[in-house]
């Protein structure tokens, strides 16, 4: 489940608020009850300790319990033993393993101090013994300089003299099961916060902390000048939104510096081409003038023929000069469109007649064939549409490689459309250049070894200019064959209204 940052911050919070209150409790149930039975197995206690509670008095209580019920039993079947030295000593030395240990009183004095240094000044605060008719389970608590928890057993030597019997426990600091429980707790509690830690900073690790990484790297590549690189999405939260716009910010200054380098590299073919193009008519001009000039055009016609080439190459120019301006508009969107309704049948025979003469004069045999009836319009700004026919029919003369050319414009019906088919039988397009034809600057003869020349840019023109007007242009040729240039455009319907 993807999960929002801001939804990942929230349970962040939740997890340092409560996760650790709840393991560290369970933490400290589960290791106190394990010592609390560990704790009753120790010292072979009947009753469960609540080592937790901080009663030490119960505590320290219930731990002598047995050795104070083994003494009582002992006084009432065989008292005399409390005058023997080595039974005295073993009971202290049982004791002392339960942090108590033993004071036997006779009529007043002390007969066995099991810690006679820690109690002595313990004596004067010891019960005095009291006759009973029922032995009384006593536990006294004496609080001085340090603090005891005394039981008295009183009862009678053989000789009626008075005894008691005192089980002293220090009770003044913490047993050391308790110290080790408080440790252990205190281990697992640190434990605990630094695997509720870890968990967190490895969760804000994966999910802020490396993509913000990731993205800091992507930005000094960017800053380098390095765009060939992918940044990954690891994510779909805000990081990982910014991250993909980021990705798609990269995408597009790419794109953006392709599209530079080939419009610099496209820029400097133009200027190439337009060099290469401009000096074959211009030396040709200086050619013919230097030779009217030395007197070569020395007839009449020979004069005349010189100033029509020199004319023609001018208009060549010219022509080539219109291109490149019109090739401004197009590379800012600027072309001035004037739409009108046409018909179709004449406006494309005027079309087939300027073009006549001139192919005529190329000893290009033209061919005009109109399939569409004579009321069938378009919407179209005649003068570029009449752009659009010359520099197809120019391209097409460029190319034409035979004695006899031909060029044959076919005007069809296509339902909703009209489809206009200019064929040449020129030397063909291989089909790798094919696709191509229509992109700016593209050549075919890029080692510009022929004659024609060309800026490769007339027919991105015709493209532009035909798709500016809803149609679509296409192009299908064969090797040494002929090339044919297809385009199609809406007829113009009246709408009736109801």
């Amino acid at each position: 489940m993807k999960l929002k940052l801001r939804t990942r911050l929230v349970i962040a919070f939740v997890i340092i608020a409560i996760v650790p209150l709840i393991l560290i409790s369970a933490a400290v149930v589960g290791l106190g009850t394990y010592q609390m039975h560990a704790f009753s197995k120790a010292y072979n206690l009947t009753e469960q300790v609540n080592l937790l509670s901080g009663n030490s008095l119960q505590i320290f209580n219930r731990m002598t319990q047995g050795e104070q019920k083994e003494i009582e039993k002992t006084l009432s079947s065989n008292p005399e033993l409390f005058n023997d030295p080595e039974y005295l000593q073993g009971v202290n030395d049982r004791l002392s393993k339960k942090y108590a240990y033993l004071i036997v009183r006779k009529d007043g004095d002390i007969v066995f101090d099991g810690d006679s240094e820690v109690t002595k000044e313990l004596y004067n605060q010891l019960p005095q013994y009291e006759e009973v008719e029922e032995e009384i389970d006593g536990s006294i608590y004496l609080d001085g300089d340090t603090q005891h928890l005394v039981k008295q057993m009183n009862f009678l030597y053989p000789d009626q003299e008075r005894g008691s019997v005192f089980i002293v426990s220090n009770i003044e600091g913490f047993l050391p099961e308790v110290k080790v429980m408080m440790v252990e707790m205190l281990l697992a509690v640190v434990l605990i916060m630094i695997f509720t830690d870890a968990v967190l900073m490895m969760w804000v690790y994966g999910s802020v902390v490396r993509p913000l990484g990731h993205l800091q790297e992507a930005t000094k590549k960017i800053r380098d000048g390095n765009l060939d690189f992918a940044l990954e999405v690891e994510s779909d939260d805000e990081i990982g939104q910014l991250c993909q716009d980021f990705e798609e910010m990269r995408l597009r200054l790419k794109e953006s510096a392709e599209e530079k380098v080939q419009y610099d590299k496209e820029n400097k073919e133009l200027i190439s081409n337009i060099s290469h193009d401009l000096k074959t008519p211009i030396t040709a001009i200086k050619g013919y003038v230097e030779g009217i000039i030395d007197g070569v055009a020395s007839s009449p016609e020979k004069l005349d023929k010189y100033i029509r080439t020199i004319y023609n190459k001018a208009n060549d120019m010219d022509k080539l000069i219109d291109e490149l301006t019109f090739y401004s508009k197009i590379d800012t969107n600027k072309i001035p469109y004037t739409f009108s309704k046409i018909n179709v049948a004449s406006y494309f025979r005027d079309c087939v007649d300027e073009v006549g003469l001139e192919m005529e004069a190329r000893n290009i045999e033209l061919g005009y064939f109109n399939y569409v009836d004579e009321d069938v319009m378009v919407i179209a700004d005649a003068e570029q549409m009449r752009r659009v026919i010359n520099n197809i029919i120019s391209n097409s003369v460029k190319y034409i490689d035979k004695k006899n050319g031909i060029i044959n414009i076919r005007i069809k019906d296509v339902g909703d459309f009209i489809q206009v088919e200019i064929e040449d039988n020129g030397k063909g397009i291989a089909p790798k250049d094919l696709p191509n034809i229509f992109d700016r600057f593209y050549r075919t003869d890029s080692s510009r070894n022929s004659s024609q020349g060309g800026s490769g840019i007339g027919l991105s023109i015709v493209k532009k200019i035909v798709e500016d007007h809803g149609g679509r242009i296409w192009a299908t040729s064969k090797e040494g064959i002929g090339t044919e240039i297809h385009f199609v455009l809406r007829k113009y319907q009246e709408v009736i209204q109801g």
